[in-house]
């Protein structure tokens, strides 16, 4: 992680001192119960999102000797993040880090979430400077849904073939040495992105190109499944697949609306944007795909309505609903062509278009904030150049931990993918001992 150069002129004291929480006890009657019913209930949307909308999903798209095992991969994933969130994630992501440090990474003034109370006897109750109109511990469970679904995006990339142990080592790791920081950087007031005015209004940067190109780097580590490129690798279920993709259209609208922090006109009007950058989005990736392959599939329509999703999260709360159509309509085209020609260019077994949907698709939303922002909608400007710079810094950030996290987790276990004889029985078998009928 780079060190800031203040570091140096900071005595030690200063930085060994605790600093200032962002959150903070105040009167119950700043809550505002219907943010807080909205709050509540977009989280739940979210959750949807990962399980088990993203489980069927991938399950639809691997063969079906792995249905299980992605599943499975996905529910651990959600337990295991959700206990480190608790512990210290939330903390480093989301409270004021320590002079010299905050803008890379936050502090632990909230570890172990024991300041996020409700205090009945005293009538006060916890409330992040973020959301000061809702409980602290709803916008807890808020984030929580966005750092479990992030490392879960990244299972598709290496499906069919990683160690389950390792998996889950190096997600757990991940999650707060990858996702937390790129979380402060762009969310929190005091993160160095945040404060060269990068826009991300739900999670382009910090969820999609990060996880994107996290898929892509494990991809490459790991190597091919057998058979890739000379045998055909059969989805096992799309009729899964397409239930999937519904789930995670219907929960991303708690994804979007909810990072407004309120029940009000920006909630809605990122809601609004939401659907017509999915369904154009879905159009584009048909129509590319007819033109191209004289063929519309049910499971390019699903990709491309997850890929207009992806592009027009870190837009929704910045641009105008015709600019969320154009953002889906770029989309679209620009995530077949991820999946298709640039995966071959890479040469790169992403089982599942981790990279080719959401980095992609986050490279292509992020961008088009910068051009496209329009202060009558989110009160700011686009600057392409900034923009830019959170997705390279993004990029370069995740890659190189990803790989080193990677190697770690290969040292430490003995290896990173099961044997050649387990990956062709199937990792239902081989890992979990349980098969579908």
């Amino acid at each position: 992680m780079p060190i800031h150069p203040r570091l140096f002129a900071t005595p030690l004291a200063s930085l060994l001192a605790a600093p200032a929480l962002a959150t903070e006890q105040v009167p119950v009657t700043q809550i505002s119960a219907g943010d807080t019913a909205w709050m509540l209930s977009a989280t739940a949307l979210v959750l949807l999102m990962t399980l088990p909308g993203l489980a069927l999903f991938y399950a639809g798209m691997v063969r079906k000797k792995n249905i299980l095992a992605v599943m499975a991969q996905t529910l651990a994933c959600a337990a295991l993040v959700s206990l480190l969130w608790a512990v210290c994630g939330y903390s480093l992501a989301f409270e004021p880090g320590a002079p010299g440090w905050e803008r890379w990474i936050g502090g632990l003034g909230s570890a172990g979430l024991g300041n996020v109370l409700h205090d009945k006897a005293a009538g006060t109750v916890a409330v992040h400077a973020l959301m000061p109109s809702v409980p602290a511990a709803a916008f807890v469970l808020f984030q929580l849904s966005f750092a479990v679904i992030t490392p879960c995006l990244i299972i598709g990339a290496v499906a069919e073939r990683m160690r389950f142990a390792a998996l889950l080592a190096f997600l757990g790791l991940w999650s707060l040495c990858v996702y937390v920081p790129v979380a402060h950087w762009v969310w929190a007031p005091q993160g160095w992105l945040s404060q060269l005015g990068a826009l991300d209004f739900a999670g382009g940067t910090v969820v999609h190109i990060n996880a994107g190109v996290a898929g892509l780097v494990a991809a490459w580590m790991l190597g091919p499944r057998q058979g890739f490129g000379r045998a055909p690798l059969t989805p096992a279920n799309l009729a899964y697949t397409m239930t999937g993709a519904g789930l995670l259209w219907v929960g991303w609208m708690g994804f979007n609306g909810g990072s407004a922090g309120a029940a009000d006109g920006r909630a809605g009007i990122a809601m609004l944007n939401t659907q017509l950058g999915a369904a154009a989005a879905a159009m584009s990736w048909m129509a590319t795909e007819w033109v191209t392959r004289r063929t519309p599939t049910l499971l390019g329509l699903c990709s491309g309505a997850v890929a207009g999703l992806v592009a027009i999260t870190p837009a929704c709360g910045f641009v105008t609903p015709g600019s969320a159509a154009f953002i889906g309509l770029v989309a679209g085209a620009a995530c077949f062509w991820g999946a298709t020609g640039l995966k071959r260019w890479l040469r790169a077994d992403d089982s599942l278009d981790v990279f080719g949907v959401h980095g992609v698709g986050g490279i292509v939303g992020a961008l088009l904030t910068g051009v496209l922002a329009d202060p009558r909608v989110g009160g700011v400007a686009g600057s392409l150049g900034t923009q830019a710079l959170a997705v390279v810094a993004t990029l370069a950030f995740s890659a190189g931990m990803t790989a080193g996290i990677l190697l770690l987790v290969y040292l430490m276990l003995g290896g990173l993918r099961v044997d050649a004889a387990r990956e062709q029985q199937g990792l239902d078998l081989s890992q979990h001992g349980e098969q579908v009928a």
